[in-house]
């Protein structure tokens, strides 16, 4: 790594080196070659006067891109597709003087684009299938630990440790339906010349609207594409982009929430992310095991929650059938939200498999809050033993803001029982008030709730997707 120079840490701490591939020059560069191709059999295929020899010496040189060349043509003529057209003409001479016909410089940047960025949400896809995966395989294992739940981080009526992860399973399986519904939208540019009237191939093809009308869908076939979309100007609509970068937003929003709740707990000792056995948690304080992981998670998420702004902002002020103000903003915006995503969805992978859940810390906390929301179940018991309901209602009020007190004020436990057995009102023994302390009388139906969960909704998305499952995150730091 070159150490006098700046260099994303995206690519050298966060991003897998299979998403870093895809938006790689070499990766670009070879995707237009393939454009080419498809570009020059379609052609011929319509009727143009262009040779199978033509077409197999293109074929001959797709992969052995002749770098130097191109680069050195880029530095007279300032243009990078020029420049690659002169470096495939130079190893292809019997093709030269067809490659790119009819075509503009985005037949090869859009389409490329669209390529790159449906191949990086499959990757994305996979990730996040598995890290659903891995959820569900917790929830399972954790389906029936009563804990506390908290409403605006106040104790709350309990829940089940699985319950919980229920719910940031359910977000990401929103954001798997957002992934799926714009990943099978996309459509190639195609070749709609300067300002997507096709003007060129009218000339091309002498005027024959018939011919002309084959040349998209012949073009998306070849890729591997259902269609193009049927109009543009001289690029596909940057809206596109937009819609792709929601997709990441969206997961990223998901990821900080599940990150912030870990952090959270392991404030509280309940759940802890992994923590290995050389890992240093603080410089100055060696006991110290802090949520790094669920950190970057959330740091990580801010930056793409925040670059979606990119895409819908260069949108919105693109002019006419074209402007070159989106092209800079989109190498950045495009290409570093996928390598961020992909570095959280990695890291939710590790975090997930590694989590350690504390059942006895999980248990004191329970029962210290526990018996204020046992309250209605020792007042009904109350009335049964012959109480007036109106007049226990009021003793309990006073006695949980006694207990209350007791705990804030003096850093007592929370003696809120004993205080109901010595309250003759109640007619309830400190025995038979113990009985009421049971948590899973209170977790309501979270354990069937998360069976109910995993077998209608996940089991069949895995099963669907089993192809997929299985791999491991690679943390580098």
């Amino acid at each position: 790594m070159p150490k006098d120079r700046y260099v994303s840490p995206l690519s050298q701490r966060y991003a897998s080196r299979e998403m870093q591939y895809i938006f790689s020059p070499d990766k670009k560069f070879r995707t237009w070659r393939r454009l080419w191709i498809a570009l020059a059999e379609t052609e011929k295929e319509l009727g143009l006067a262009i040779t199978e020899e033509q077409i197999e010496e293109l074929r001959s040189h797709a992969d052995d891109i002749n770098y130097e060349v191109a680069e050195e043509r880029e530095k007279a003529v300032r243009h990078d597709v020029m420049s690659h057209v002169y470096a495939y003409g130079v190893q292809c001479p019997k093709a030269k003087g067809i490659i790119h016909l009819g075509a503009t410089s985005c037949y090869v940047g859009d389409n490329t684009d669209i390529i790159l960025m449906s191949e990086a949400l499959k990757l994305v896809r996979k990730k996040l299938i598995n890290v659903i995966a891995e959820l569900a395989k917790f929830a399972d294992s954790q389906k029936s630990q009563p804990t506390l739940a908290f409403t605006h981080f106040q104790p709350a009526q309990p829940t089940t440790v699985g319950k919980r992860a229920t719910l940031w399973m359910q977000e990401f399986v929103m954001d798997l339906e957002d992934l799926d519904y714009v990943l099978g939208s996309l459509k190639l540019l195609g070749s709609k010349g300067t300002t997507g009237t096709q003007a060129s191939f009218l000339e091309l093809f002498d005027g024959d609207q018939e011919t002309i009308d084959k040349i998209d869908p012949m073009i998306a076939e070849k890729m591997g594409f259902k269609a193009c979309y049927p109009v543009s100007g001289q690029t596909y609509s940057r809206k596109v982009d937009t819609r792709v970068l929601n997709v990441l937003a969206g997961i990223a929003a998901s990821a900080h929430k599940f990150s912030n709740d870990i952090r959270l707990l392991q404030h509280l000792k309940e759940v802890e992310e992994p923590f290995e056995k050389t890992q240093i948690g603080s410089s100055a304080m060696a006991y110290k095991r802090n949520p790094m992981r669920s950190e970057r998670i959330a740091s990580l998420s801010r930056y793409v929650i925040v670059d979606a702004l990119n895409p819908a902002i260069t949108s919105a002020t693109q002019w006419f059938e074209r402007t070159l103000d989106d092209s800079a903003n989109k190498r950045l915006s495009v290409p570093e939200g996928f390598l961020a995503i992909d570095g959280i969805l990695d890291l939710c992978l590790n975090v997930v498999d590694g989590l350690v859940v504390y059942p006895k810390v999980i248990e004191k906390h329970l029962m210290a809050e526990l018996p204020f929301m046992a309250t209605e179940n020792i007042m009904m018991d109350a009335v049964k033993a012959g109480g007036d309901r109106q007049e226990l209602h009021e003793r309990i009020r006073k006695l949980s803001m006694e207990a209350g007190r007791n705990v804030k004020e003096k850093g007592m436990d929370n003696n809120l029982l004993d205080l109901i057995a010595e309250d003759p009102a109640f007619n309830l023994t400190a025995e038979e008030l113990k009985k009421t302390m049971d948590p899973e009388k209170y977790v309501g139906r979270a354990r069937e709730q998360v069976e109910a969960y995993l077998k209608n909704v996940i089991r069949p998305l895995l099963e669907e997707n089993k192809d997929i499952l299985g791999i491991r995150a690679e943390i580098n730091v």
